[in-house]
């Protein structure tokens, strides 16, 4: 190919094939992984253009094309990324302009030969993203220029730099264009065209302040001086050219742009070219600088710039694809073969779906790979159950928010106009059914915490086959979701129901059910065992007994009397009748009779 592409007059011969060679592969490059999405992965050699608003961008691109393509306009018109690549191609005989043409990414196969075309194009795909009233977008318009008058340069066009917003940009527009430039121009194998005018203080330049952030020592930076033909009578660029002011290795070129009488008149760029090299030629001041300074120089100088610094960055370009490469083979390896027909379809479909069952059955019984570092599957079931289930019924209080008056009130109650002779039923059961049905919140809490485990088995089982499906997978965890939440909902009902049939059916006749005789044969062992023997009352004591009053002698008969009809006999004298209430206290339901 290098030999088949003339050089240009601007280009020297050993340049050319260097060039056409290296910049036409990563342009092939460029187009590849902006298709695949994979160009935030590897960063490619481009130069990236930055100046701000007004500065002279559009025009200089322009120039480098030879052709009117660019939206222009008083306001912002660079509104979205444009990667322009120039791709140098051989001159046919016999043909005017019909070697020329462009073609847009997003048009693949159409080639526009008419550049006005390509302007609106542009315009119109600008507009479809970023909308219609000034907004802005970080998305690419990807362009492709064949002419046999440009050299193989790839380019980036990024939006100027500006201060206020207008239209629909946001308050925050100079923000955020300034970190789109940035996200460019920060990477290494990106070169910086700083695009400012000359009739401005370069110390006050955007363009070279951002690139001073982004490229400190100045080894990938190149000053462009534009509109030198509008400066102030008496002034002159020339230390500004020669690196004076702000030295930069790479230097400076200073060219002279159209004007916007010029464009409005529809001078041809071609004109623009020869009063461009007349400007440099007739300007003692610029004497030894015009071989080094237009657009042609400019050209010239990115074209060698340019594939310098790829064939500086191939080798570590070349690692990374290499790296990237094994990583890709490796990943497409794990998938496996292809299987076209259904019947291998449905046996590899069955297959995947056996294991995945042998593997959540492992780890419920325990059988997979054990994990040293936290309980997982049958063991967090069992520990659930065992623990956390337990715990939170041991922490249930029978007797919480039940009280003496809570008692009595209820027995009250139940009773109606008339005084209660024997302790009712209906109390006791009202009460018992309320504290039954505090054990159904810890309950469904084991259920939920059992679903919850049983969802991240399902997520741990996935079979190795299963990374070659992610649709299959992403279904497969939808199917076991929704089944595993079928689940629960019965289970839920079933726990309410066993807790509503405890608390309808009270079972008195279970062992451990603690009845009124059975607690009464409770607390006359209690008063047995703490029962003290009482030495024989003297004769004095029993003459002073006598003379105490009948009314006396008639409570302590009453409270004898009383004792043992409850079943619980004493010696007389020992313990009041009240002590018959603390032997059977009113907490359990039971009432003494004294």
């Amino acid at each position: 190919m290098a030999d088949e592409v003339p050089s240009p007059p601007a280009a020297s011969a050993a340049t050319a094939p260097l060039g056409s060679s290296v910049i036409s592969l990563v342009n092939r490059l460029q187009d590849i992984f902006a298709r695949v999405g994979s160009q935030s992965t590897i960063d490619l050699p481009q130069v990236a253009v930055v100046g701000s608003q007004s500065s002279g961008k559009s025009s200089v691109l322009e120039a480098l094309v030879g052709r009117d393509f660019l939206p222009r306009g008083n306001d912002i018109c660079t509104r979205r990324p444009l990667v322009l690549q120039l791709v140098q191609t051989k001159r046919k005989p016999n043909l005017d302009n019909n070697d020329e043409y462009g073609e847009f990414l997003h048009l693949p196969g159409r080639k526009f030969h008419d550049f006005s075309e390509i302007r609106r194009e542009i315009q119109a795909e600008t507009d479809r993203e970023a909308g219609g009233n000034k907004g802005v977008s970080d998305k690419q318009i990807r362009l492709k220029i064949f002419s046999p008058n440009v050299l193989d340069i790839t380019l980036v066009d990024l939006p100027g730099i500006t201060k206020v917003p207008v239209g629909d940009q946001p308050s925050d527009i100079e923000a955020r264009i300034r970190t789109m430039i940035m996200s460019y121009i920060k990477t290494p194998t990106c070169l910086i065209l700083a695009v400012t005018p000359a009739n401005s203080d370069l110390a006050n330049s955007d363009a070279l302040q951002m690139a001073g952030i982004a490229d400190p020592d100045g080894n990938r930076t190149i000053g462009v001086i534009t509109k030198l033909d509008i400066m102030d009578r008496g002034t002159d660029a020339r230390n500004l050219l020669l690196g004076k002011v702000i030295p930069l290795r790479l230097g400076y070129v200073g060219v002279v742009n159209r004007s916007q009488e010029d464009i409005q008149m529809n001078r041809s760029i071609k004109d623009a070219l020869v009063a461009e090299e007349n400007f440099f030629r007739n300007r003692p001041v610029y004497n030894g600088l015009a071989d080094s300074c237009g657009v042609p120089q400019l050209a010239k100088k990115l074209n060698q710039i340019l594939a310098q610094h790829i064939k500086a960055v191939l080798p570590g370009l070349r690692a990374r694809i290499s790296t990237s490469l094994v990583a890709v083979a490796k990943e497409h390896a794990s998938y496996g073969e292809i299987t076209e027909s259904k019947a291998g379809q449905g046996a590899l479909l069955l297959n995947i779906l056996s294991k995945y069952c042998e593997a959540f059955s492992s780890m419920l019984e325990g059988k997979n790979e054990m994990s040293t570092s936290e309980l997982s599957g049958g063991a967090r079931i069992h520990y659930i159950f065992q623990s956390i289930f337990v715990r939170s019924l041991e922490e249930v209080d029978p007797c919480e928010d039940l009280t003496d008056d809570d008692i009595r009130t209820a027995i009250q109650n139940a009773t109606g106009p008339k005084s209660a002779l024997f302790v009712p039923e209906v109390p006791f059961e009202v009460l018992v059914r309320r504290q039954i049905s505090r054990l159904l919140d810890p309950s469904l809490q084991c259920a939920r915490f059992i679903y919850d485990e049983l969802i991240k088995i399902s997520h741990r089982c996935m079979v190795t086959e299963l990374q070659r499906f992610p649709f299959l997978r992403k279904r497969m965890d939808e199917v076991i979701g929704n089944f595993l939440r079928e689940g629960l909902e019965p289970s839920e009902n079933m726990i309410a129901h066993l807790i509503e049939m405890e608390m309808d059916y009270i079972n008195t006749s279970h062992p451990n059910f603690i009845g009124g005789s059975k607690a009464l044969e409770i607390a006359a062992q209690q008063t047995k065992s703490s029962r003290v023997a009482i030495p024989v009352s003297r004769q004095k004591d029993a003459l002073e007994s006598d003379k105490g009053s009948a009314s006396e002698r008639s409570v302590k008969s009453r409270a004898i009397l009383a004792r043992q009809a409850n079943g619980v006999v004493t010696d007389p004298g020992v313990r009041a009748a009240s002590d018959v209430e603390k032997i059977v206290p009113s907490g359990n339901l039971y009432i003494p009779l004294a």
